[in-house]
């Protein structure tokens, strides 16, 4: 019996984050060259670490309306 492992990737670029998020890719670059969030820069091409994506979304995370704490 084969065992699939889930591959997930390390970076995404900046259209993919955009994807996963929403949010636009001129942010997630401007974010990226002003030194908010980590990034890699390989030629051309801007990739984002999931990390950061996943950083930036709990950074962003409201509580629950009704929640109590």
């Amino acid at each position: 019996m084969a065992v699939i492992a889930k591959v997930e990737p390390e970076y995404v670029s900046v259209q993919g984050a955009e994807t996963m998020t929403g949010r636009s890719r001129w942010s997630w670059r401007r974010d990226a060259y002003e030194g908010r969030i980590s990034s890699v820069k390989l030629g051309a091409k801007l990739l984002i670490p999931i990390a950061e994506i996943r950083r930036v979304i709990a950074e962003n995370t409201r509580p629950r309306v009704g929640s109590q704490s």
